[in-house]
């Protein structure tokens, strides 16, 4: 795996360097358009809907369009004015209960390695994570955007790792303009229900999961190559400083966030 940032997971004054990954691909099935009788790919060009005429890539520009379908167009100028961060950390705003996360929020995960410098308070944010059954909720800067995100702990072939999962904005979450009515239920129907579900218990097995629509496409494209019907086209071809002293620093991250909530601190 490739690292695609590096920062720093600071809590209290601690602070980890760390490399981020991303923890997941898609192997989703993607098919191009092409040409039936050569296999040459189909081109798009950029027509203008009003004029209909082609536009030069020099002459577009960014758009948002309101509720009311007006189209308000921002230059250069206007996308530099907006707010953007390069900031390389990770901050713990606090460790709340894991259950409270909806995981409807949830967006997309990353690994975090420590550094070598990282590697012993790495262990001891990892460790407090797990004994504790919090999570972290942090904010994080990707692509120069600030986003909400949460910290845990993964079980995995190579050892227990951090997971940084980026989430989405509340607005972001829809609420369904739905509801489900029923009549009666009676308890006979719940009995049978239980006994479904009971008789369908089980444990959850990530490697039982198979992706049949990826495998037959696979199949039948190595069929059709072997076959001999393959179109030959032109187109085949150092971060944040290291804390010395680890104890001391966690004690007074302690003392703060006491003080912060107007605790006697000691």
């Amino acid at each position: 795996m490739r690292a695609i940032w590096k920062g720093a997971v600071s809590f209290g004054l601690v602070s980890v360097p760390v490399k981020l990954y991303s923890a997941t691909e898609s192997h989703d099935v993607s098919f191009r358009q092409v040409h039936a009788k050569d296999g040459g790919r189909i081109r798009y060009q950029r027509i203008c809907s009003l004029d209909g005429e082609e536009v030069p890539y020099a002459d577009i520009a960014k758009g948002y369009e309101t509720e009311d379908g007006e189209m308000v167009i921002l230059s250069d100028d206007d996308l530099r004015e907006l707010p953007v961060t390069a900031s390389r950390e990770i901050a713990v705003e606090k460790f709340v209960p894991s259950e409270q996360i909806d995981p409807l929020m949830f967006e997309k995960s990353y690994y975090l390695e420590p550094e070598a410098t990282g590697a012993k308070p790495y262990a001891l944010l990892r460790q407090a994570l797990q004994e504790s059954d919090r999570v972290a909720v942090v904010t994080v800067a990707l692509r120069q955007r600030t986003a909400p995100a949460v910290l845990r702990v993964r079980e995995t072939e190579a050892g227990d790792v951090i997971v940084l999962q980026t989430l989405m904005w509340p607005d972001e979450i829809r609420t369904p303009d739905f509801s489900v009515e029923v009549g009666e239920v009676k308890e006979a129907e719940v009995t049978m229900a239980r006994m479904l579900v009971e008789t369908l218990a089980g444990d959850f097995d990530p490697s039982e999961l198979e992706d049949d629509y990826a495998e037959a496409v696979e199949a039948l494209v190595k069929a059709k190559i072997e076959g001999g019907e393959v179109q030959r086209t032109e187109t085949s071809t150092k971060s944040a400083g290291e804390v010395v002293d680890l104890l001391a620093a966690l004690q007074q991250s302690v003392e703060a966030a006491k003080q912060a909530r107007g605790e006697k601190a000691g």
